[in-house]
């Protein structure tokens, strides 16, 4: 599936009146095989859209839950070539759209036109760039446009204003929206800022606004959905699979999470009248560009 089939998800969750669920699990984490069918097992309990992570050895911008993986991943010898293997058995058995969620260090190694080619022939939608600044990102945008691939990148709270305009520029399906400071993991709270980050992002951009970062129940998940695009869910699902017994608990656990934060995403909000409006609506594009 390619960037516009990303597109068309987003869409469709926005003409039902929801948020999408986006859920995240690195590649090789419990074991190449047990990835695959944990992140089958959250695209048929509920995700929409599904992220695989690129297991790195510098995962700056991941807390502890998700540098457990990471590590569990690389002492299981997975490679890049992994993670597009994984992406493609997944476009196989599910019609979610498949992002990789990496750091650009992997992908400028592996070469970023040779790893766009690859993952599109794979099936993927696009990539989630963490840690690359959009400044030096045409050699990767570039090369993902030639084949039909979204460019994810990150913005912050603490983005100003022209920042967040150079993010949304060159970014494509959709903008990663970090609730609060700091690294990924489970929170009690996912961030006062998260609402007005978005508003400031649809200042700038058309695009939809997904938020991720702490996003651990359907609460929170409903919370969110009140006012952006999506939902992204990560050390959540993680912390289930590192928490289980033996690997058929652990997708028990995922589905019933997945179930959980779906039904989050279409909870209505006692305050929706009050809410920010969804990208793709005039009230909520102020200087849309391109």
């Amino acid at each position: 599936m390619s960037a516009a089939g990303l597109e068309g998800v987003l869409a469709a969750a926005r003409r039902e009146g929801r948020a999408a669920l986006i859920g995240y699990l690195p590649a090789g984490f419990p074991t190449v095989d047990g990835a695959v069918r944990a992140l089958t097992t959250m695209a048929e309990s509920g995700c929409d859209i599904l992220e695989v992570g690129l297991p790195y050895t510098d995962p700056v911008l991941d807390g502890p839950v998700n540098q457990d993986a990471n590590a569990v991943a690389l002492a299981n010898g997975v490679r890049t070539a992994d993670v597009l293997g994984t992406v493609a058995r997944l476009t196989r058995a599910t019609p979610a759209p498949v992002l990789v969620m990496t750091y650009w260090n992997p992908v400028c190694q592996y070469g970023p036109e040779r790893f766009a080619a690859e993952l599109a022939a794979a099936g993927g939608s696009g990539c989630l760039l963490l840690d690359l600044p959009v400044q030096h990102a045409p050699q990767w945008t570039e090369a993902a446009e030639r084949h039909g691939l979204a460019s994810v990148f990150l913005v912050a709270p603490t983005s100003t204003g022209p920042r967040l305009a150079r993010v949304a520029a060159a970014s494509t399906g959709f903008v990663y929206a970090a609730s609060s400071l700091g690294v990924t993991g489970m929170r009690q709270s996912v961030g006062e800022s998260a609402a007005g980050l978005v508003a400031r992002v649809r200042e700038v951009t058309g695009l939809p606004v997904c938020v991720g970062l702490g996003v651990s129940d359907g609460a929170q998940a409903a919370e969110i959905a009140a006012f952006a695009d999506g939902v992204i869910v990560g050390s959540a699902f993680v912390r289930r699979l590192l928490d289980a017994p033996e690997e058929d608990a652990g997708l028990t656990a995922i589905a019933a999470l997945a179930r959980e934060l779906a039904a989050g995403v279409r909870r209505r909000p006692e305050n929706s009248e009050n809410s920010s409006p969804k990208s793709g609506t005039r009230e909520g594009v102020a200087g849309k560009e391109g």
